[in-house]
């Protein structure tokens, strides 16, 4: 018996749980993929706010409370140049209730979200919503910001 006190224990405790010196690695190190993922998770929750509507307006602001919107709500906008949008298609007014006819799935129940530039003149929010009105719709919102709360003195 030699002096190294354990002959093939010793070499079978130096190699370890992979069995012999050249086989294939089974362990997996899935720390890479974990740091990527919570990479995209942070990257998609500050990216999906920004990219519900993307026709820019300056909604007006107001003291009224929010809604409970659906999960996918419909948006009709009004720019300041009267240029009118279906989600975020441009189509003329007069093709409007023709559009939504086709998109909607509860017909006229459908609840639809009007936007509006401030800067958008009256009377052509009011030629949207006789279109609306006319082709039926009755769940028409109107879209505002929240006003800042003014501090007390």
């Amino acid at each position: 018996m030699g002096a190294s006190g354990g002959g093939a224990k010793a070499i079978n405790a130096r190699r370890g749980r992979r069995g012999s010196r050249h086989g294939a690695i089974s362990e997996i190190n899935v720390t890479p993929l974990v740091d990527v993922m919570l990479v995209l998770l942070i990257v998609f929750m500050v990216a999906a706010p920004l990219m519900t509507v993307g026709v820019p307006v300056q909604l007006p602001k107001t003291e009224a409370k929010s809604m409970d919107a659906p999960k996918d709500p419909l948006y009709v906008t009004v720019q300041a140049d009267r240029k009118v949008f279906l989600q975020e298609t441009e189509i003329p007014l007069a093709e409007l209730a023709a559009k939504l006819g086709a998109i909607v799935k509860n017909g006229n129940e459908e609840q639809l979200f009007v936007r509006a530039d401030t800067a958008t003149d009256y009377g052509a929010v009011m030629e949207v919503m006789g279109v609306l009105s006319s082709a039926g719709y009755k769940k028409i919102g109107l879209v505002t910001l929240q006003k800042e709360p003014v501090p007390a003195p």
